[in-house]
């Protein structure tokens, strides 16, 4: 399974509408983790294939999306994305986490196997 590009509208419908509460509620069947990207930004395409990779390994356990901050501005100020990449780990139950910058993916499995499985 590969990483899945997400707007605005789809975060909406799959996550938590904004436009509607304040308070976080994810109704989604498994935990997710979403980056924060531009097309342009040297760290964030040295972080794809990393993320592809898990998006294979943990399929079926995890989704993992991508967000253009380019195309979603939107969405990126809801969450106040200053640096990219960015990524927002969201937990089947509990509140998301933010981290941004380039992780390792052994940093990665670590937040997955421990805040997210």
């Amino acid at each position: 399974m590969a990483t899945i590009n997400l707007t605005s509208e789809e975060f909406k419908k799959k996550f938590f509408d904004y436009t509607k509460t304040q308070e976080w509620s994810y109704d989604g069947d498994k935990p997710a983790i979403i980056d924060f990207y531009a097309d342009w930004c040297g760290p964030c395409q040295a972080l794809a294939p990393v993320l592809e990779d898990l998006s294979n390994e943990y399929e079926g356990k995890l989704d993992i999306y991508k967000v253009d901050t380019e195309k979603e501005g939107e969405l990126s100020r809801v969450f106040g994305i200053r640096s990219i990449p960015t990524m927002l780990f969201i937990p089947k139950t509990g509140q998301p986490m933010m981290q941004p910058g380039a992780l390792p993916k052994t940093t990665l499995e670590e937040v997955i196997q421990k805040e997210l499985l």
